[in-house]
């Protein structure tokens, strides 16, 4: 098995939903980290979801950054397995930022 690290990093410019990170076939993914930063000086909320085919399960709903702050949302590692999707949608466009920390497993 090899193990690569890597990093998904997002400007959320629009309020749709948003790939954040797909896990390949045959891979699986240790997701580290997932930080959120606000950049615009307003408060802001992000909603985190992971997509499994057509299920998809709501990691954190309307997630509140504050002004300027910046927000880890895992308190402990996600696994994320083979074709699986990360998703992120911001509740407005051109405030947050979101930087992911994966360990891909092949």
């Amino acid at each position: 098995m090899a193990n690569t690290y890597t990093n998904a990093k997002l400007d959320l410019t629009a309020t749709s939903v948003t790939t954040l990170y797909t896990c390949a076939a045959a891979t699986t993914a240790i997701v580290k980290s997932i930080v959120v930063s606000e950049d615009s000086g307003n408060a802001d909320t992000i909603t985190l979801t992971l997509t499994n085919g057509s299920d998809v399960y709501s990691l954190f709903k309307t997630k509140s950054v504050s002004a300027n702050g910046t927000v880890e949302l895992l308190t402990a590692p996600l696994v994320v397995q083979a074709t699986e999707i990360l998703k992120v949608t911001a509740a407005t466009a051109n405030r947050l930022h979101v930087v992911a920390s994966i360990l891909e497993i092949t």
